[in-house]
């Protein structure tokens, strides 16, 4: 079977407040924050989060917008896992779950969990032995 061709652009979060997801996905996961009219879009090299909040709603299409708290992200990071553990200690961030050994898209890895500040769960992993 032939692969189509897609590739994964953007997926779409809630925020309750825009300032503190600004700081949250700029200094801890490593966004580039991008104004919009309301708020915030982060990128991550060429993916995007999308945002809903004040000021920003889901209509037309969306027919059960987002919700605070009810997002599962996933990240990689690029290097051994101990450097995540570290890093989410020096932004203050309480690892939930981890490193616990995990299946991801490149095969086995390690995984740290922990929450943005609206409470959805975020992910860390790395494929780096």
């Amino acid at each position: 079977m032939a692969r189509l061709p897609t590739s994964l652009d953007h997926c779409v979060i809630h925020v309750s407040d825009w300032e503190r997801a600004r700081k949250f996905y700029v200094d801890v996961i490593g966004c580039e924050a991008v104004p919009r009219q309301a708020g915030y879009m982060f990128r991550l090299a060429d993916r995007q989060l999308n945002c809903h909040g004040k000021g920003v709603t889901a209509d037309p299409v969306a027919k059960l917008p987002v919700q605070p708290g009810n997002s599962d992200l996933c990240f990689r990071w690029n290097g051994p896992i101990a450097g995540a553990v570290d890093h989410l200690s020096v932004q203050g961030i309480e690892i939930e779950l981890g490193p616990v050994a995990r299946f991801g898209a490149q095969g086995d890895g390690t995984s740290v969990y922990f929450r943005d500040p609206d409470g959805s769960l975020m992910e860390f992993i790395s494929y780096h032995g």
